[in-house]
């Protein structure tokens, strides 16, 4: 049956939930978390009217950013919130007020699914996935007290966008305490083999983004969001390089950031 016009739940009682937990017993300051960590939709929904390919690419989740962030759980001993539904269903990382929160076209492409929704249809989704998913971050960032927290949020970036060429391998980005991001950026770019975005490919913004300025800014949390191109994480060994990469970057700089939550 379709759900959308009905009072019916959203997700069916054999479907994953809003979100996924990993590590919460972590040791590290570092939490993680990923909004758009995977392309499933709900089966009412029928796939929004998308085809596989369609849900696929950029348009339907982050492609590879999940894999990245589930390897930084295991190698820093982190706790990790996901994502588990697509951002066209709705986007765990867009303000609620924002036309992309349910977007019915996405990067050219017609969302037939997202035409013409009520209002009762929008806050079904947002009730049953958007607010789940960010209860749990709370929940998460609640329990841990006064223990030293650093809050990073991964995210991956296609890389062409409208025909232009986006030439960084990696973007750090934040919004209005440079501080965590800096300290960052310097270490990776270190590395002297990768092109290291500063705000790049897109900074933060209270009417785009909600994850960091929600979380990490609202509680004066050190805290970035960290954009990988896709094409470095299609594979497993491209997953395997940057998480080292970053693990090696925090590893440098953690004395420094921890630092910050004392000033």
């Amino acid at each position: 049956m379709d759900c959308q016009e009905t009072t019916l739940p959203l997700l069916g009682s054999d479907e994953e939930t809003a979100f996924a937990l990993v590590n919460l017993v972590g040791s590290s300051p570092v939490v993680l978390v990923c909004d758009h960590a995977s392309n499933s939709v709900p089966r009412c929904l029928h796939n929004l009217g998308l085809d596989e390919k369609q849900l696929a690419e950029h348009i339907g989740w982050d492609p590879g950013a999940a894999d990245v962030a589930r390897r930084l759980s295991v190698d820093l001993d982190a706790a990790l919130v996901l994502s588990n539904y697509s951002r066209l269903v709705v986007d765990c990382n867009r303000p609620l007020r924002s036309p992309e929160s349910v977007p019915e076209q996405s990067a050219g492409v017609i969302v037939p699914g997202n035409s013409e929704l009520s209002l009762t249809d929008k806050e079904r989704r947002v009730n049953a996935i958007f607010r789940p998913y960010h209860d749990a971050i709370t929940r998460l960032l609640d329990e841990r007290g006064r223990r030293p927290t650093l809050l990073l949020s991964i995210h991956s970036f296609t890389p062409n966008l409208n025909g232009q060429s986006r030439p960084w391998h990696i973007g750090i980005s934040h919004r209005r305490n440079r501080q965590l991001a800096e300290l960052l950026l310097n270490a990776l770019r270190r590395r002297r083999d990768i092109f290291v975005g500063d705000n790049e490919p897109y900074p933060i913004d209270d009417d785009f983004d909600y994850t960091i300025p929600t979380h990490g800014d609202a509680r004066g949390l050190p805290c970035v969001m960290i954009e990988i191109r896709q094409d470095g994480i299609r594979t497993a060994e491209g997953v395997e390089a940057w998480a080292a990469r970053l693990v090696m970057a925090y590893r440098e700089i953690e004395a420094d950031a921890l630092n910050l939550l004392c000033v």
